[in-house]
């Protein structure tokens, strides 16, 4: 923990606020950024990795009931994805803005973005929730739920949407905080819901006998649980405080909302449909290729957790100094995600191929879910250590406001590629085209990724443009 955030802990009074936003500015735009990335990134790591396993945690309790219960939670992370991508939408669309204009000086602006971001997730998740339960069947099927676990999908999907808009929410209060730079308010928030999470899950699944239901209620219990926390962490330090009188529905906010948000719209929204046409393109093979495609993909979520972690530790560093002109730290901060970020992958990804069938079979002592599984593993830990540069790319387009091409970098992953892969190469390899179509997408995405990170990159060469950013 930093020394300035050891200050942040015993709390301010309102008359030492500006004092300590003082004290933010300089810690952040002054810390060698090595060191400074290092010590957002810990905590931000951690609370990925924490909440990857409470993720993976769900496939692990449920894959002791049945290959069916596996394949339920498997096509409901369509409908989870959903919620995601709003809460990141309205997360990092106003975080990055409250950023920027926190480096900038203008700390009012900040406050009525923080207010208005969190305001709009409430509003969407509502809108979301009731749209979802009243056409809850028809949903299920869309998403890809198969006659035999149809029901279970239902279950959960229905459980999960009562808790929606506390689930955005916490989204936008995650991002806000870390934005901030308050990486361990965000992380103390996230690790309370992910270990309620953790503890409920063999409770409810295993000992009261309620399947997938019971990993639903789990999730939405550990959901609103972090809300709350971290809603407390917004009332510590130099944090901006959260005031329902700064709600304002401007179209300068919303635009702005838009624009930083946007990218994570496509990429959740896009992960989101991918994840629906993979599971019905597994589906065409049997319940056992959808058991093992939704192991492959969680223990490969697991992986870049830890790389997503990295590149959110970055992304306030990138914001503010980039809001404060110093765009040469900007540039410093990208190589260095991308080099240790791309190291950290290739020893993964290593152990994942090499252990790949035992990996499959610790969540599903299936032969034939291993069979698919391991091929899947092989394909996409092979690619994987490309996701470093494509996800430090996305993050920092989007952490300078730099929409349109954020925005691209963001679909090319699970959009661009990914989605006319899965469509075409099971047509012609079959169920390899499905094991492999995610891997050729990770190796298509950074022939764009790295274009538009150099564009950006060499306009920053030499203090190009430095200086305070006028909004």
């Amino acid at each position: 923990m930093s020394g300035f955030e050891e200050k942040e802990q015993k709390g301010f009074t309102e008359d030492q606020t500006s004092a300590a936003a003082k004290a933010r500015f300089k810690y952040l735009t002054e810390t060698p950024v090595p060191n400074l990335i290092g010590r957002l990134a810990v905590p931000t790591i951690i609370s990925m990795l924490v909440t990857a396993i409470y993720n993976t945690a769900d496939t692990y309790f449920v894959g002791k009931v049945s290959t069916e219960a596996i394949s339920a939670v498997g096509v409901a992370f369509s409908a989870m994805a959903i919620i995601q991508a709003f809460g990141f939408f309205c997360g990092q669309g106003s975080g990055n803005f409250l950023s920027r204009m926190l480096g900038a000086g203008k700390r009012r602006d900040a406050e009525e973005m923080a207010a208005t971001g969190l305001a709009l997730s409430g509003i969407i998740g509502v809108v979301v929730a009731a749209l979802v339960i009243a056409y809850i069947e028809p949903v299920a099927y869309f998403i890809g739920a198969k006659e035999d676990f149809v029901a279970e999908t239902i279950s959960y999907v229905r459980i999960i949407m009562f808790g929606a808009p506390f689930m955005m929410a916490q989204f936008v209060l995650n991002n806000q905080l870390r934005y901030q730079g308050s990486a361990i308010y965000a992380m103390a928030g996230l690790l309370c819901g992910a270990i309620l999470n953790i503890g409920l899950d063999p409770l409810l699944i295993l000992v009261f006998d309620m399947g997938v239901s019971g990993a639903a209620i789990a999730t939405v219990c550990g959901q609103i649980i972090s809300f709350f926390v971290l809603l407390i962490g917004t009332t510590k330090g130099a944090n901006i405080r959260l005031n329902l009188k700064n709600i304002r529905f401007t179209p300068h906010y919303l635009i702005e909302i838009v624009n930083g948000g946007i990218p994570a719209l496509f990429r959740q929204g896009l992960a989101a449909v991918a994840t629906l046409l993979l599971n019905r393109a597994a589906g065409e093979y049997g319940d056992a290729a959808i058991a093992g495609m939704t192991v492959t993909t969680k223990v490969t979520m697991f992986m870049a957790s830890a790389i997503i972690g990295f590149g959110q530790g970055y992304q306030p560093v990138c914001s503010f100094n980039y809001g404060a002109g110093k765009k040469d730290r900007v540039r410093e901060g990208y190589f260095f995600c991308v080099k240790w970020g791309t190291a950290v992958l290739l020893v993964l990804s290593a152990l994942c191929f090499v252990f790949s069938p035992q990996i499959i079979w610790f969540f599903r002592q299936d032969p034939e879910v291993v069979e698919v599984g391991k091929v899947a593993l092989k394909w996409q830990a092979a690619a994987l250590p490309l996701f470093a540069c494509s996800c430090t790319t996305n993050m920092m387009l989007q952490s300078i406001g730099k929409g349109v091409k954020a925005s691209i970098t963001a679909s090319a992953r699970s959009g661009l590629f990914f989605i006319p892969l899965i469509l075409i190469l099971p047509r012609v390899f079959g169920l390899a085209g499905v094991e492999a179509a995610q891997a050729v997408a990770d190796i298509l995405t950074i022939s764009i990724c790295i274009p538009l990170a150099a564009s950006e990159l060499r306009k920053m060469k030499g203090g190009y443009g430095n200086g305070p950013l006028k909004e």
